[in-house]
Protein backbone atom coordinates (compact mmCIF):
# COMPACT_ATOMS: atom_id res chain seq x y z
CA UNK A 1 0.00 0.00 0.00
CA UNK A 2 1.40 3.39 -0.96
CA UNK A 3 1.79 5.70 2.03
CA UNK A 4 1.03 9.42 1.89
CA UNK A 5 3.07 12.20 3.48
CA UNK A 6 1.69 14.27 6.34
CA UNK A 7 2.95 17.61 5.11
CA UNK A 8 6.70 17.97 5.63
CA UNK A 9 6.59 16.29 9.02
CA UNK A 10 8.48 13.20 7.93
CA UNK A 11 5.45 11.10 8.91
CA UNK A 12 3.78 8.91 6.31
CA UNK A 13 0.46 7.12 6.70
CA UNK A 14 -1.82 4.76 4.82
CA UNK A 15 -4.62 6.58 2.94
CA UNK A 16 -7.37 6.22 5.56
CA UNK A 17 -7.40 7.41 9.18
CA UNK A 18 -9.49 5.65 11.82
CA UNK A 19 -11.67 8.18 13.66
CA UNK A 20 -11.46 7.33 17.35
CA UNK A 21 -14.41 9.48 18.40
CA UNK A 22 -16.54 6.30 18.57
CA UNK A 23 -14.39 4.68 21.27
CA UNK A 24 -16.20 4.96 24.58
CA UNK A 25 -19.27 6.29 22.82
CA UNK A 26 -20.94 4.00 20.28
CA UNK A 27 -18.49 1.10 20.73
CA UNK A 28 -17.26 -0.44 23.96
CA UNK A 29 -13.66 -1.31 24.78
CA UNK A 30 -13.81 -4.90 23.54
CA UNK A 31 -15.24 -3.87 20.16
CA UNK A 32 -12.72 -1.02 19.96
CA UNK A 33 -9.88 -3.51 20.37
CA UNK A 34 -11.31 -5.73 17.61
CA UNK A 35 -11.67 -2.78 15.24
CA UNK A 36 -8.13 -1.54 15.87
CA UNK A 37 -6.74 -5.06 15.47
CA UNK A 38 -8.45 -5.43 12.09
CA UNK A 39 -7.47 -1.91 10.96
CA UNK A 40 -3.77 -2.50 11.61
CA UNK A 41 -3.83 -6.07 10.29
CA UNK A 42 -5.11 -4.67 6.98
CA UNK A 43 -2.04 -2.45 6.67
CA UNK A 44 -3.45 0.84 7.98
CA UNK A 45 -1.70 2.79 10.68
CA UNK A 46 -3.12 6.19 11.68
CA UNK A 47 -5.57 6.63 14.55
CA UNK A 48 -7.10 10.03 15.26
CA UNK A 49 -8.62 10.99 18.59
CA UNK A 50 -8.88 13.98 20.97
CA UNK A 51 -8.72 14.58 24.69
CA UNK A 52 -12.34 15.72 24.68
CA UNK A 53 -13.71 12.44 23.19
CA UNK A 54 -16.25 11.64 24.40
CA UNK A 55 -17.17 14.27 26.95
CA UNK A 56 -20.31 14.97 24.92
CA UNK A 57 -21.82 11.65 26.04
CA UNK A 58 -23.90 11.83 29.24
CA UNK A 59 -21.91 10.32 32.09
CA UNK A 60 -18.54 10.73 30.38
CA UNK A 61 -15.90 13.25 31.42
CA UNK A 62 -13.61 13.22 28.38
CA UNK A 63 -10.53 11.13 27.77
CA UNK A 64 -12.47 7.90 27.23
CA UNK A 65 -11.23 7.45 23.66
CA UNK A 66 -7.58 8.11 24.50
CA UNK A 67 -7.84 5.71 27.46
CA UNK A 68 -9.14 2.87 25.29
CA UNK A 69 -6.47 3.48 22.65
CA UNK A 70 -3.81 3.53 25.35
CA UNK A 71 -4.97 0.22 26.76
CA UNK A 72 -4.94 -1.28 23.25
CA UNK A 73 -1.43 0.04 22.58
CA UNK A 74 -0.18 -1.47 25.83
CA UNK A 75 -1.99 -4.79 25.34
CA UNK A 76 -0.89 -5.28 21.74
CA UNK A 77 2.59 -3.74 21.87
CA UNK A 78 1.84 -1.84 18.65
CA UNK A 79 3.09 1.63 19.55
CA UNK A 80 5.85 1.69 16.92
CA UNK A 81 3.46 0.40 14.24
CA UNK A 82 0.91 3.23 14.41
CA UNK A 83 0.73 6.99 14.05
CA UNK A 84 -1.24 8.39 16.97
CA UNK A 85 -2.91 11.75 16.41
CA UNK A 86 -4.75 13.54 19.18
CA UNK A 87 -5.96 17.07 19.88
CA UNK A 88 -6.04 19.75 22.53
CA UNK A 89 -8.07 22.91 23.03
CA UNK A 90 -11.74 22.12 23.45
CA UNK A 91 -13.31 22.47 26.88
CA UNK A 92 -12.63 19.65 29.31
CA UNK A 93 -14.46 21.53 32.07
CA UNK A 94 -13.54 24.45 34.27
CA UNK A 95 -10.48 26.32 33.02
CA UNK A 96 -9.19 23.31 31.07
CA UNK A 97 -9.52 24.65 27.54
CA UNK A 98 -7.80 26.80 24.97
CA UNK A 99 -4.28 26.92 23.55
CA UNK A 100 -2.32 28.83 26.17
CA UNK A 101 1.18 27.64 27.05
CA UNK A 102 0.01 26.81 30.57
CA UNK A 103 -2.88 24.65 29.46
CA UNK A 104 -1.09 22.85 26.63
CA UNK A 105 1.66 21.82 29.07
CA UNK A 106 -0.97 20.32 31.37
CA UNK A 107 -3.14 18.77 28.66
CA UNK A 108 -0.32 16.96 26.87
CA UNK A 109 0.68 15.17 30.08
CA UNK A 110 -2.91 14.06 30.61
CA UNK A 111 -3.10 12.74 27.03
CA UNK A 112 0.24 10.95 27.30
CA UNK A 113 -0.91 9.26 30.50
CA UNK A 114 -4.20 8.11 29.00
CA UNK A 115 -2.50 6.92 25.81
CA UNK A 116 0.18 5.10 27.85
CA UNK A 117 2.95 6.46 25.65
CA UNK A 118 5.80 8.92 26.02
CA UNK A 119 5.21 10.68 22.71
CA UNK A 120 2.38 11.77 20.39
CA UNK A 121 3.04 11.56 16.67
CA UNK A 122 0.66 14.36 15.63
CA UNK A 123 -0.60 16.84 18.22
CA UNK A 124 -3.33 19.09 16.87
CA UNK A 125 -4.92 22.34 17.99
CA UNK A 126 -8.55 21.21 18.03
CA UNK A 127 -9.89 24.68 17.32
CA UNK A 128 -8.55 28.19 17.09
CA UNK A 129 -8.18 30.09 20.36
CA UNK A 130 -8.59 33.81 19.62
CA UNK A 131 -7.75 34.66 23.25
CA UNK A 132 -4.21 33.30 22.95
CA UNK A 133 -1.59 34.77 20.60
CA UNK A 134 -0.62 32.34 17.87
CA UNK A 135 3.03 32.84 18.77
CA UNK A 136 2.38 31.63 22.33
CA UNK A 137 0.64 28.49 21.08
CA UNK A 138 3.40 27.68 18.59
CA UNK A 139 6.07 28.31 21.23
CA UNK A 140 4.27 25.89 23.57
CA UNK A 141 4.26 23.25 20.84
CA UNK A 142 7.94 23.95 20.18
CA UNK A 143 8.74 23.07 23.78
CA UNK A 144 6.91 19.75 23.44
CA UNK A 145 8.76 18.89 20.22
CA UNK A 146 12.14 19.71 21.77
CA UNK A 147 11.25 17.57 24.78
CA UNK A 148 10.43 14.63 22.51
CA UNK A 149 6.81 14.50 23.62
CA UNK A 150 5.42 15.47 20.20
CA UNK A 151 6.75 14.68 16.72
CA UNK A 152 4.64 17.09 14.61
CA UNK A 153 1.80 19.55 15.05
CA UNK A 154 -1.41 20.22 13.15
CA UNK A 155 -4.45 22.46 13.21
CA UNK A 156 -8.15 21.66 13.13
CA UNK A 157 -11.14 23.92 12.49
CA UNK A 158 -9.00 26.94 11.62
CA UNK A 159 -10.07 29.46 9.02
CA UNK A 160 -7.86 29.87 6.00
CA UNK A 161 -6.83 33.32 7.20
CA UNK A 162 -5.80 32.14 10.67
CA UNK A 163 -3.99 29.09 9.30
CA UNK A 164 -2.06 31.32 6.91
CA UNK A 165 -1.23 33.73 9.73
CA UNK A 166 0.02 30.88 11.93
CA UNK A 167 2.24 29.63 9.12
CA UNK A 168 3.68 33.12 8.55
CA UNK A 169 4.39 33.63 12.25
CA UNK A 170 6.05 30.25 12.51
CA UNK A 171 8.27 30.96 9.54
CA UNK A 172 9.17 34.50 10.61
CA UNK A 173 10.03 33.58 14.20
CA UNK A 174 11.60 30.19 13.72
CA UNK A 175 8.76 28.33 15.43
CA UNK A 176 7.32 24.96 14.37
CA UNK A 177 4.75 25.10 11.60
CA UNK A 178 1.46 23.30 11.38
CA UNK A 179 2.08 20.32 9.10
CA UNK A 180 -1.53 19.22 8.81
CA UNK A 181 -5.05 20.56 8.75
CA UNK A 182 -8.13 18.68 9.88
CA UNK A 183 -11.12 20.44 8.29
CA UNK A 184 -14.76 19.57 7.71
CA UNK A 185 -14.82 18.34 4.12
CA UNK A 186 -16.85 15.84 2.16
CA UNK A 187 -18.95 15.58 -0.97
CA UNK A 188 -21.76 17.59 0.65
CA UNK A 189 -19.69 20.12 2.65
CA UNK A 190 -17.34 21.52 0.01
CA UNK A 191 -17.48 25.29 -0.19
CA UNK A 192 -15.49 26.50 2.82
CA UNK A 193 -12.60 24.08 2.35
CA UNK A 194 -12.28 24.53 -1.40
CA UNK A 195 -12.62 28.33 -1.26
CA UNK A 196 -10.77 29.34 1.90
CA UNK A 197 -8.58 26.48 3.08
CA UNK A 198 -7.41 24.43 0.11
CA UNK A 199 -5.40 27.29 -1.47
CA UNK A 200 -3.47 27.78 1.79
CA UNK A 201 -2.86 24.05 2.20
CA UNK A 202 -1.70 23.59 -1.38
CA UNK A 203 0.62 26.59 -1.31
CA UNK A 204 2.24 25.42 1.94
CA UNK A 205 2.35 21.64 1.37
CA UNK A 206 -0.01 21.02 4.28
CA UNK A 207 -1.30 17.48 4.77
CA UNK A 208 -5.10 17.39 4.90
CA UNK A 209 -7.03 14.80 6.92
CA UNK A 210 -10.70 15.81 6.71
CA UNK A 211 -13.26 14.78 9.30
CA UNK A 212 -16.96 13.95 8.73
CA UNK A 213 -15.76 12.41 5.47
CA UNK A 214 -19.14 10.70 5.07
CA UNK A 215 -21.12 13.70 6.35
CA UNK A 216 -22.07 11.93 9.59
CA UNK A 217 -23.26 8.92 7.59
CA UNK A 218 -25.39 10.83 5.10
CA UNK A 219 -23.19 9.88 2.15
CA UNK A 220 -23.59 6.18 2.90
CA UNK A 221 -27.14 6.45 1.56
CA UNK A 222 -28.50 5.32 4.90
CA UNK A 223 -30.69 8.40 5.30
CA UNK A 224 -33.05 9.20 2.44
CA UNK A 225 -36.12 10.46 4.29
CA UNK A 226 -36.98 11.93 7.68
CA UNK A 227 -38.20 8.49 8.74
CA UNK A 228 -34.62 7.22 8.35
CA UNK A 229 -33.24 9.69 10.91
CA UNK A 230 -34.07 7.32 13.77
CA UNK A 231 -31.72 4.65 12.41
CA UNK A 232 -28.75 5.77 14.52
CA UNK A 233 -27.57 8.22 17.15
CA UNK A 234 -26.19 10.41 14.39
CA UNK A 235 -29.50 10.76 12.56
CA UNK A 236 -30.16 14.23 13.96
CA UNK A 237 -26.87 15.46 12.49
CA UNK A 238 -27.94 14.84 8.89
CA UNK A 239 -31.49 16.19 8.89
CA UNK A 240 -30.43 19.45 7.24
CA UNK A 241 -28.84 17.51 4.37
CA UNK A 242 -32.12 15.99 3.26
CA UNK A 243 -32.65 18.85 0.81
CA UNK A 244 -32.78 18.94 -2.97
CA UNK A 245 -29.00 19.20 -3.27
CA UNK A 246 -28.46 16.36 -0.82
CA UNK A 247 -30.81 14.06 -2.69
CA UNK A 248 -29.11 15.00 -5.96
CA UNK A 249 -25.77 13.97 -4.46
CA UNK A 250 -27.19 10.64 -3.30
CA UNK A 251 -28.56 10.00 -6.79
CA UNK A 252 -25.13 10.64 -8.31
CA UNK A 253 -23.51 8.35 -5.74
CA UNK A 254 -26.05 5.65 -6.57
CA UNK A 255 -25.33 5.94 -10.29
CA UNK A 256 -21.55 5.83 -9.92
CA UNK A 257 -21.85 2.96 -7.43
CA UNK A 258 -23.99 0.99 -9.85
CA UNK A 259 -21.59 1.63 -12.72
CA UNK A 260 -18.64 0.42 -10.63
CA UNK A 261 -20.51 -2.34 -8.80
CA UNK A 262 -19.58 -0.58 -5.60
CA UNK A 263 -21.36 1.31 -2.80
CA UNK A 264 -22.04 4.99 -1.97
CA UNK A 265 -19.71 4.78 1.04
CA UNK A 266 -16.77 3.57 -1.02
CA UNK A 267 -17.43 6.07 -3.80
CA UNK A 268 -17.75 9.05 -1.43
CA UNK A 269 -14.42 8.24 0.22
CA UNK A 270 -12.75 7.48 -3.12
CA UNK A 271 -13.87 10.92 -4.32
CA UNK A 272 -11.99 12.48 -1.40
CA UNK A 273 -8.92 10.35 -2.02
CA UNK A 274 -8.85 11.42 -5.66
CA UNK A 275 -8.53 15.10 -4.76
CA UNK A 276 -4.85 16.07 -4.94
CA UNK A 277 -4.89 18.18 -1.77
CA UNK A 278 -6.30 15.41 0.42
CA UNK A 279 -3.87 13.16 2.29
CA UNK A 280 -6.27 10.75 3.98
CA UNK A 281 -9.90 11.06 5.07
CA UNK A 282 -10.89 10.25 8.64
CA UNK A 283 -13.74 7.78 9.00
CA UNK A 284 -15.19 5.78 11.89
CA UNK A 285 -16.62 2.28 12.09
CA UNK A 286 -18.61 0.57 14.81
CA UNK A 287 -18.44 -2.95 13.38
CA UNK A 288 -16.01 -5.06 11.40
CA UNK A 289 -18.34 -5.07 8.40
CA UNK A 290 -18.40 -1.26 8.41
CA UNK A 291 -14.62 -1.20 8.69
CA UNK A 292 -14.27 -3.51 5.68
CA UNK A 293 -16.44 -1.09 3.71
CA UNK A 294 -14.22 1.86 4.64
CA UNK A 295 -10.99 0.08 3.80
CA UNK A 296 -12.37 -1.05 0.43
CA UNK A 297 -12.68 2.62 -0.60
CA UNK A 298 -8.89 2.91 -0.77
CA UNK A 299 -8.84 0.27 -3.52
CA UNK A 300 -11.49 1.99 -5.67
CA UNK A 301 -10.29 4.17 -8.55
CA UNK A 302 -12.77 6.68 -9.96
CA UNK A 303 -12.67 7.70 -13.60
CA UNK A 304 -12.54 11.35 -14.60
CA UNK A 305 -16.16 11.13 -15.76
CA UNK A 306 -17.28 9.68 -12.43
CA UNK A 307 -15.52 12.46 -10.53
CA UNK A 308 -17.07 15.07 -12.80
CA UNK A 309 -20.52 13.59 -12.25
CA UNK A 310 -20.08 13.80 -8.49
CA UNK A 311 -18.63 17.31 -8.71
CA UNK A 312 -21.57 18.49 -10.78
CA UNK A 313 -24.18 16.99 -8.45
CA UNK A 314 -22.55 18.53 -5.37
CA UNK A 315 -21.60 21.88 -6.85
Amino acid sequence: MQKRKLGDSGLEIAPLVFGGNVFGWTVDESTSFSLLDAFVAAGFDCIDTADVYSKFVPGNKGGESETIIGRWLRARGKREDVVVATKVGMSMGGDREGLSKRYIAQAVEDSLTRLQTDYIDLYQAHQDDPKTPLEETLAAFEGLIKAGKVRAIGASNYTGARLGEALRIGSARGLPRYQTLQPLYNLYDRSDYETNLEPVCTANAIGVIPYFSLASGFLTGKYRSKADLTKSKRGSLVQSKLDARGLKILAALDQVSTDLQSTPTRVALAWLLARPSITAPIASATSLSQLDELLASTRLALSASAIESLNHASA
